[in-house]
């Protein structure tokens, strides 16, 4: 437990000291503020009469012009924050020759992984919290409105999952620095599953979707419903859409489904918004999706770290 602070302490240390953290802060927190401020702006021309009510969550869900909104910010940049944090983590102390130094302290090989894994998650945290309470700052300041108190539940889940999603990033930067020795090809490998995952695998589940349930112009509502079922579920696969899902309904308490159901606007037929019990019932499967891939692929580091051998070089 020892061996767990100093590690994880050092890394915090080095994190927050470090040149990559105050770039990526200052870069995120640029475009963050600029979307929000011009939003406060010509709030009302964005804003519909029923959405009125949660002034304060459109501020991170709509876009203004060509700036896209803070939330896709988090889900763009997010896997390259994670990445960044990752990629070097370990192989990074073996070309420097650090690794056998440090391991022959009274420090163990868990300590050693699982105090750069959390280091990394709480500097992630501290980023993000720190955000948002700036974007809160400047809502307060320009509009004058508080948000109430399910308005502030929301953020602090939405603030959950956009840790555990950057986590899974982390977790992978981390897997491919254990597995590969020079940081370059980590680096690389990192950003093609991150590419892989948040682009291609939407062409490759309609591809299979369509060669499972063909559609055609005289589908019925019966065929493209389970053409839809099948993309969604290969799609579910990919962190990206899950947080995506998630991040839609805790932020927009009228989402009540996703995919073909989402089209028939039953936020019409249901005007109605959820409480946040009921939106955490409908992301409850993705919510669980997206951290059981969080600790399954750090897990599968944690197992490859373990077993390798480590030399003095």
């Amino acid at each position: 437990m020892n061996g767990l602070k100093v590690v994880f302490w050092k890394e915090m240390a080095d994190h927050l000291g470090s040149r990559k953290f105050i770039i990526l802060f200052a870069i995120i927190l640029a475009m963050s503020v600029s979307v929000v401020y011009i939003l406060s702006q010509s709030i009302s021309e964005y804003l519909t009469e029923t959405s009125k009510e949660y002034m304060f969550l459109n501020l991170f869900t709509i876009s203004a012009g060509s700036l896209p909104s803070f939330i896709f910010f988090v889900s763009f940049f997010g896997p390259l924050i994670g990445i960044i944090f990752g990629f070097d983590a370990i192989n990074s102390e073996r070309s420097k020759g650090t690794m056998s130094t440090v391991l022959s302290q009274p420090i163990y090989r868990d300590a050693l992984i699982n105090g750069k894994f959390f280091a990394g998650l709480t500097t992630i945290g501290i980023m993000l919290i720190s955000i948002i309470l700036i974007i809160l700052g400047l809502e307060l300041g320009v509009l004058g409105i508080v948000p109430n108190i399910e308005e502030i539940s929301r953020m602090g889940l939405f603030f959950v999952a956009s840790v555990i999603y950057i986590g899974f990033w982390l977790s992978m930067g981390i897997l491919f620095s254990i597995i590969f020795r020079q940081t370059t090809t980590s680096a690389l490998v990192s950003v093609m599953f991150w590419i892989f995952f948040a682009f291609f695998i939407l062409m490759i589940a309609s591809v299979i979707a369509d060669q499972v349930v063909p559609l055609d112009q005289n589908a019925t509502l019966e065929t493209i419903t389970k053409n839809d079922e099948i993309k969604n579920m290969i799609l579910r696969f990919s962190p990206v859409v899950l947080f995506q899902e998630i991040v839609i309904a805790l932020l927009n308490p009228s989402a009540r489904a996703f995919g073909v159901s989402s089209l028939i606007k039953l936020s019409e037929l249901l005007p109605t918004s959820l409480s946040i019990s009921q939106s955490l019932m409908v992301i409850w499967p993705q919510f669980v999706g997206l951290i059981a891939l969080m600790l399954i692929c750090f897990a599968i580091s944690y197992i490859i770290f373990m077993r390798q051998e480590i030399r003095a070089t």
